[in-house]
């Protein structure tokens, strides 16, 4: 969330934004707002659901944000290369 932090204005946002990717990581037989909620601790979904569709936040922007931190942080050519090779 470091790399990202900066992309939310509000506390609020950046915080629920955190709890929404550990749900979306978790391995949750079903990933939608109420079981990420459930996840989360929540007893409603309604929180999930504002950061997705009231929230202001450059979605783009974010995703660019940890497509870079994995590359840097997980990726390492080699594990990139093999996925990248000619299926024969």
């Amino acid at each position: 969330m470091g790399g990202v932090g900066a992309r939310f204005g509000r506390v609020e946002p950046r915080r629920r934004v955190g709890l929404f990717l550990l749900g979306l990581l978790a391995g949750l037989p079903r990933a939608n707002c109420w079981t990420i909620a459930e996840h989360a601790g929540e007893t409603t979904p309604d929180g999930m659901q504002n950061l997705l569709s009231r929230a202001v936040w450059d979605a783009d922007a974010v995703r660019d944000d940890f497509v870079t931190t994995l590359w840097i942080t997980s990726v390492s050519p080699v594990r990139c290369w093999w996925w990248m090779r000619p299926v024969i």
